[in-house]
This record gives C-alpha cells, sequence and structure tokens, in this order.
C-alpha cells in the first residue's frame, strides 16, 4: 500500500523555520479515519502505477538477495512524497477523465441504437 495512514509521521514533524505548507497544515488537521478513508478510495490500478513509480525512483533490488537500506535526508523524502502525491492525483483525474469517456461512449452507443430502431 502506498499511502498507510498508521504511518503519517511526516504529518507530525515540524515546518523548517519561516516555513507554512498549507497543504501540510490541512493535513495534520485531518482525523486518521478520515485519512484512512482517502487512502481506501485509490483505486488498484492507481495504487500499481504509484507503487511502480516510486520503486522506480528508489531502486528495486530484491530484498531476498540483498540487505536493502535506503537512506536520505528530509528535503529528498518530502520530494519523493510530493511526487507520489502528484501522480496519484493525475492518475485519479485520468481515471475519472476514463471513466465519463466510457460513459459517454457508451451513451452514444445506446443513443445510436435507439436512432437506428
Amino acid at each position: 500500500m502506498i499511502f498507510n495512514s498508521d504511518s503519517t509521521n511526516f504529518l507530525n514533524s515540524e515546518p523548517e523555520v519561516g516555513e507554512t505548507n498549507p497543504l501540510l497544515k490541512y493535513l495534520q488537521l485531518q482525523s486518521p479515519e478520515v485519512l484512512a478513508q482517502v487512502a481506501k478510495s485509490v483505486s488498484p490500478n492507481v495504487k500499481q502505477i504509484i507503487s511502480h513509480n516510486v520503486q522506480g525512483l528508489v531502486g528495486m533490488l530484491p530484498s531476498e538477495a540483498f540487505n536493502v537500506k535506503i537512506t536520505t535526508d528530509r528535503e529528498n523524502l518530502a520530494g519523493l512524497l510530493v511526487s507520489a502525491m502528484m501522480t496519484g492525483y493525475f492518475l485519479r483525474q485520468m481515471e475519472q477523465r476514463m471513466e465519463m469517456e466510457n460513459l459517454l461512449t457508451g451513451s452514444l452507443s445506446l443513443q445510436n441504437e435507439l436512432d437506428d430502431e
């Protein structure tokens, strides 16, 4: 799972001096239940694409053959999280667009069938 509402430590971190991030502030105000509900609403297709994207960014060595440890600093980790979030938002919008196009195509096909009768 890409987003685990149980491991939201980044939500509890203090911002850098002089920094205010309205999205982080908004996320910090949300209850764990709301975050879990949002995470559950993501389709398996979107989760798979984000997982593949994140694995590509951090590297993908099989853990059974290697002792894989990934270290980074706070700034790079924040960049990775932002990248994953933006990818998720983009993919969800494209998924909704695909669903709308499929609905419209189905409606047009049905209308054409009714017109042919």
